[in-house]
């Protein structure tokens, strides 16, 4: 079990496998669970590429697949793999041809589809070249392409048939020893995909590469894709994770970290902004707050638990388990390190004040930045909640008449 587990992770045990590396990343085995997502650039485009790959591998990005539909896009991967920040893997669909020029070209490993590329020979050949160079194959099987042999076997795209998929493959790459195989049995259908993910656990030892295929836009596909690879994910299912995302790919690698770390499955890159939902007694615009925060601590790749309050009754306590925080009451802003308030800030520096404590509490550390709190912090504070608690009354809800009312409701005969 690694450290992240032991200080509050999953209770469920990671499903252990055999392990395969892509670069220098390590899937399976119980190594960190690792992010994925594929560039919508054409690979022959190399600065243009190169520039995803860049901004992917800032939004948590592990490994970026890259299309190796064409001889151009295999001479683009040529000078992409060196280049990178990150793995490259060369994702082949209908062209074993393509699977070797991406080999010669240098990429970390590839992908390929068994329902495309059909030709038992055709991927012995592929598997041979792959074994030589070391590098791993991902079997990404898809309901949306599986063989149509397997179709009227299964009567469609079931569960059984996915999983059946990957096995046929796996049996023909063995055929030339090949073993570095990492599995996907991916479906649109949230149920499907858990329910091949399971049954592909239970019988294969291969490391698992998560998905919903064909998400849809966010927000519907954040959803999907966390709704499935979340589900798995708590059962102590998969080792590499991809969010199909029509979107910007930026957008799938963010997901994928802030899932993975809210999951307490990988340690935290980027801020983990929490705020309330906002109510009646919010003071301010929680939302445009919450946001403007979320932007400008995002700039700065920091590392904390940050909370946004819209009031300052309930705020600190509610959130005492932030790193930092600030609520609003009265026009001003409670700012507070683990729930003790350390600062009042003008309701319009709110943001401003919490970016600022944000970078000199990673530079200075909590004891340091509680050790020269604001004097009269707490107390101005304890005026304010009890200002607004004054002006909603000692008792708003007029609770002694409202006990009384049910106790002779409940004596009655």
């Amino acid at each position: 079990m690694n450290d992240t587990r032991r200080k509050g992770g999953l209770s469920a045990h990671r499903r252990m496998t055999r392990q395969v590396r892509v670069g220098d990343v390590t899937i399976g085995g119980g190594a960190p669970v690792s992010v994925q997502s594929m560039t919508t650039t054409k690979t022959a485009d190399v600065e243009g590429t190169l520039a995803q790959i860049y901004e992917l591998a800032a939004a948590g990005a592990d490994i970026v697949r890259c299309t190796c539909n064409e001889e151009a896009a295999a001479e683009g991967l040529a000078q992409i793999v060196p280049r990178s920040p990150v793995p490259i893997v060369a994702d082949v669909h209908f062209h074993y041809e393509m699977a070797l020029a991406a080999i010669v070209a240098g990429v970390d490993g590839l992908r390929i589809n068994p329902g495309n590329l059909r030709k038992a020979h055709e991927v012995r050949i592929v598997a041979s070249e792959a074994k030589d160079r070391g590098l791993p194959i991902r079997v990404g099987v898809n309901a949306g392409s599986l063989h149509p042999d397997l179709m009227k076997r299964y009567g469609g795209a079931t569960a059984e048939a996915l999983v059946e998929s990957a096995r046929i493959e796996l049996e023909l790459l063995g055929e030339v020893g090949f073993e570095d195989v990492k599995i996907s049995v991916k479906a649109s259908s949230v149920p499907l995909m858990i329910d091949a993910y399971r049954l592909a656990a239970e019988t294969f030892d291969n490391p698992l590469h998560l998905g919903v295929t064909e998400a849809g836009p966010p927000p519907e596909g954040i959803v999907k894709g966390t709704a499935g690879i979340g589900t798995l994910l708590a059962e102590g299912i998969g080792d590499t994770i991809r969010y199909s995302l029509t979107a910007d790919p930026v957008e799938e690698a963010r997901a994928g970290r802030t899932l993975l770390e809210s999951l307490r499955l990988r340690e935290r890159k980027n801020v983990d902004l929490v705020a309330c939902p906002s109510c009646g007694r919010a003071e301010v615009d929680v939302i445009e707050i919450a946001k403007a925060a979320r932007e400008e601590l995002g700039k700065r790749s920091i590392p904390l638990q940050v909370a946004v309050m819209g009031c300052v009754v309930n705020g600190p306590g509610e959130a005492r388990e932030a790193d930092l925080g600030i609520a609003a009451g009265r026009h001003r802003g409670h700012l507070f390190i683990k729930g003790r308030i350390v600062k009042v800030v003008k309701e319009d520096e709110m943001v401003e004040a919490l970016v600022d404590e944000a970078e000199k509490l990673m530079a200075e550390g909590i004891e340091a930045r509680l050790a020269v709190a604001d004097a009269g912090a707490e107390e101005a504070a304890a005026e304010d909640r009890r200002s607004l608690v004054g002006e909603q009354g000692a008792d708003p809800n007029q609770t002694g008449h409202r006990v009384e009312l049910i106790r002779k409701s409940t004596r009655q005969d």
